[in-house]
């Protein structure tokens, strides 16, 4: 039986089922609107549209690809994260959360025929290129992007490592667009970094949350701590995160809660009415915390800066963050193909959804760099200033500063918020019970 005979008999038992459950006729308009389901009417435009298709389009059309644009419009238009995923797409959907795939190393949204940049990934071709949270491409190699292959363009992104690809690049609050040529790479993504900033202080970098995030910044964290250094301050750095796994924000947002709800997800069915606590132990010691966030932080990572902020844990520094809120859900549907739909919403501890609103950070910073002056400040202000000094007997170098200095010139974020966790740590202010959600 061919495949549009199939949809119509569905399509036919599902509006005979809604008018068997057709509402009394006591019942309001509007609550017969609910029940009524599909309606032999809208049955059968869908039929007439399908079979006027398939006899006068320029082109035959297969009854295949018909049916999977059906499902993908039904899917796309919903909202910009649910989706239909063929075979393809769902090896690439697994090889997101495990951090290995060939690409580019973007994280993108279609968005009305748009193709948007959430963020660049780390040490990746993209972020080398010169590509930032916000910008939209409108061309791959030379082929405009529009409504009509936007799902499809974001396929031509990935490719053969070594092979090469022209990204077409609207940046944003700019008028022109540039040319970008890019190589792919084999994009083997370390979801964590950590290091000294200076003695004491602690520079934490997540740059997506994957399946062993939380484990990966756990045993780092563990690595610093064990060259006998006390920690009195950290940087978590979630600047274009573009998200990833809730499960790997939770713990990740564990690390450094001793208590307290970390975030709470609420849909349409019993099952995605979740809620997730901290466990006793906050493995920095309860030291002064700066959260470091950009346009580019969404979705896990601004689960991770919501929790934070709601517990009083840490002051966020930066700017809003994307407005990502909603919880996906992987559902099979045979061994090749699966549905990503959104089936939840997800609400920081004080119960609040940062759905298209984002978090407002404490402090805001603008988009600026810090560069060196094109001459060195003539004026002197100790005896250690002057050429030739007489060396002190106490005199100690001062290179660790220097390289501190030289390293984070350019950041000018990072260098700010060392400089708010200096005085945190100067105040030592008792920490604030967490807020209940």
């Amino acid at each position: 039986m061919p495949c549009r005979s199939l949809l119509f008999l569905a399509l036919s038992s599902l509006a005979f089922a809604a008018q068997a459950d057709a509402p009394p006729a006591a019942d309001t308009p509007e609550a017969a609107a609910a029940k009524a389901g599909v309606s032999i009417e809208d049955v059968r435009t869908f039929t007439a549209v399908y079979n006027l298709v398939k006899q006068a389009y320029v082109e035959d059309v297969g009854d295949k690809r018909l049916m999977e644009a059906a499902i993908k419009g039904l899917l796309s238009g919903l909202d910009p994260h649910s989706e239909y995923l063929d075979p393809r797409q769902l090896t690439d959907l697994t090889e997101d959360t495990s951090g290995a795939y060939d690409g580019l190393g973007l994280e993108v949204l279609t968005v009305d025929g748009v193709l948007r940049v959430i963020a660049p990934i780390d040490d990746t071709p993209a972020e080398r290129g010169g590509i930032k949270p916000g910008d939209i491409i409108t061309r791959i190699d030379g082929k405009s992007i529009s409504s009509e292959n936007v799902n499809a363009s974001v396929e031509l992104l990935r490719g053969n490592p070594g092979s090469s690809v022209v990204l077409t690049v609207l940046h944003d609050g700019e008028s022109v667009p540039v040319d970008i040529t890019l190589k792919r790479e084999k994009i083997k993504v370390a979801s964590v970094r950590a290091r000294w900033l200076e003695p004491g202080y602690a520079y934490l970098r997540v740059a997506q949350f994957q399946e062993d995030t939380g484990g990966e910044l756990k045993r780092k964290l563990a690595k610093l701590k064990g060259k006998e250094q006390a920690v009195r301050g950290v940087v978590l750095d979630l600047r274009s995160n573009p998200g990833g796994l809730l499960t790997a924000a939770v713990e990740v947002s564990d690390v450094f809660l001793d208590a307290g709800t970390i975030v709470t997800t609420r849909g349409r069915l019993n099952d995605t009415d979740l809620s997730f606590s901290a466990t006793p132990g906050d493995l920095t010691g309860a030291a002064p915390l700066v959260i470091l966030v950009d346009k580019g932080t969404a979705s896990a990572a601004e689960i991770v800066a919501g929790a934070l902020k709601d517990n009083h844990r840490g002051l966020i520094l930066g700017q809003k963050t994307f407005g990502k809120g909603s919880v996906q859900t992987v559902l099979p549907l045979d061994d090749g193909h699966a549905v990503k739909l959104t089936t939840a919403r997800y609400y920081t501890p004080s119960g609040v959804s940062i759905q298209a609103t984002g978090i407002v950070p404490d402090i805001e910073l603008r988009d600026l760099k810090l560069a060196v002056r094109d001459a060195p400040p003539s004026l002197i202000t100790s005896e250690r200033d002057l050429p030739n000094h007489l060396k002190g007997e106490n005199e100690q170098p001062e290179a660790a500063a220097a390289n501190t200095e030289a390293a984070s010139l350019d950041d000018y974020a990072l260098t700010e918020a060392v400089h708010v966790l200096k005085a945190m740590a100067l105040r030592a202010v008792p920490k604030t019970g967490p807020a209940k959600g």
